[in-house]
């Protein structure tokens, strides 16, 4: 089974669409060498799925940024990624984490989907946390902004050293000339999707998980797209931001340890500075 990919699909017949992402190494990667807590993990993976699912729906080229902030013991979660399915992420973990489930991790908060395009204007939406399963904060996302019927089906595995995460998109086509047509073959995918199981999302390979789903709906699958893990930091980005902390506050942490070292929030790299790469910045 072929791990890391995003597939699209449409149906001969039917006005719907469909998204499937089955994640394996993006995700280990993702979470290597961070110590998060098991519900912290299942939030990441899930919140990852649904950047995947959602960007490829939004069809954009640039970047986008799926945050969650509130007033829980999770102060925020982000993916970070791009059209290319380059993705990233982090959790700031500030109190004690005892339940899964958004409301528990999160609290009172809000979704925050921030689109950057290579080309056009920023975008930002903010979508409050009502539900205590992200999937169907997602699904109110897109009714209150696509106005489009969408249901999503995430599932992960975090029990292994191999850490899993999948997820299945269902979504009515933006452009018909039959709604109440569009809205049966919704209704009708919708129920032959809520018949997956989570092992089957987790564990079958993409063919043979779309043919026992829609056998029947004869799903034209498209050549599917690679997604992985892949940070953004760079020395000198770091160059960056250390100028912005200015030279003194800089001169004295190398007094005390003999250099400055930056680490990255996403990849835990390490970046190390003298005190002559430090006055030259300046």
């Amino acid at each position: 089974m072929q791990h890391d990919l995003l597939h699209r699909y449409i149906f001969e017949k039917l006005d719907a669409r469909g998204e499937l992402v089955q994640i394996e190494q993006t995700f280990t990667e993702m979470l290597a060498g961070h110590n998060y807590p098991a519900p912290v993990k299942q939030l990441l993976g899930e919140l990852l799925v649904s950047t995947c699912l959602l960007t490829a729906t939004l069809k954009f080229e640039g970047d986008i940024a799926v945050q969650l902030q509130g007033d829980g013991p999770v102060k925020y979660a982000v993916i970070n990624g791009d059209n290319n399915q380059n993705m990233r992420g982090i959790a700031r973990v500030t109190g004690e984490v005892t339940k899964g489930g958004v409301s528990n991790l999160i609290g009172n908060g809000y979704m925050v989907i921030t689109l950057t395009p290579v080309q056009g204007e920023r975008y930002q939406g903010v979508v409050p946390l009502t539900s205590d399963s992200l999937a169907e904060c997602l699904e109110g996302y897109f009714k209150q902004s696509e106005q489009l019927s969408t249901r999503m089906w995430i599932a992960t595995d975090i029990e292994q050293d191999r850490l899993k995460a999948s997820g299945l998109l269902l979504q009515t086509l933006p452009v018909t000339n039959n709604k109440e047509k569009s809205a049966d073959d919704f209704t009708h995918l919708e129920a032959l999707s809520n018949t997956i199981k989570e092992d089957e999302l987790l564990n079958l390979d993409a063919m043979t998980l779309l043919t026992r789903l829609y056998h029947e709906d004869n799903p034209e699958v498209f050549e599917p797209q690679p997604i992985k893990f892949q940070c953004t930091c760079s020395r000198t980005k770091t160059m960056t931001a250390l100028i912005n902390v200015g030279l003194e506050p800089l001169l004295e942490d190398i007094e005390k340890d003999g250099k400055v070292t930056i680490s990255c929030h996403y990849c835990l790299k390490d970046y190390e500075f003298n005190e002559s790469e430090i006055r030259g910045l300046f």
